[in-house]
């Protein structure tokens, strides 16, 4: 395993999983009865600062639609937790037009590179370019004085 698991910290994080799938009108439970439902829920939601009744309350209610995708959701959000810890492996993201996007996306096919690793190269090109001219015109400004 990759990254380390921290009991409490996970339990939490489902904790918060459960309680917003809740919020969002899904049914977490494995029953169908309303009362009955809102009933686990409530013992749930009482249960938000005791990990081994989180856990209790998930091995006896939770509905198995949701195990494989509580499980994917919680391992996600720990390669996202130790991910952030490092500066270099921290994840940022950006807006762009589908226009954009599909432009960029093109290139980088082109060039057999990722996204980043693209926009990388871009902005790489676009400073030389940029320290080429400011040599060149350097270089103009200096030759017309000595034909002076």
């Amino acid at each position: 395993m990759k990254y380390q698991k921290l009991e409490n910290q996970e339990t939490q994080w489902k904790w918060l999983y459960l309680s917003k799938k809740h919020r969002e009108g899904e049914n977490i439970t494995r029953y169908q009865e309303k009362s009955l439902v809102e009933d686990k829920v409530k013992a749930l939601i009482a249960c938000k600062n005791q990990p081994e009744q989180i856990n209790a309350w998930i091995t006896a209610h939770l509905s198995e639609a949701l195990v494989i995708k509580l499980d994917q959701a919680i391992r996600a959000r720990r390669k996202r937790f130790f991910n952030a810890e490092k500066q270099h492996t921290k994840k940022k993201s950006i807006d762009l037009e589908y226009a954009v996007w599909q432009r960029l996306s093109k290139y980088s096919r082109k060039l057999g590179m990722t996204l980043s690793q693209t926009i990388t190269y871009m902005i790489d090109e676009r400073e030389s370019k940029a320290l080429y001219q400011n040599k060149m015109s350097v270089m103009k400004a200096s030759l017309k004085d000595l034909l002076k």
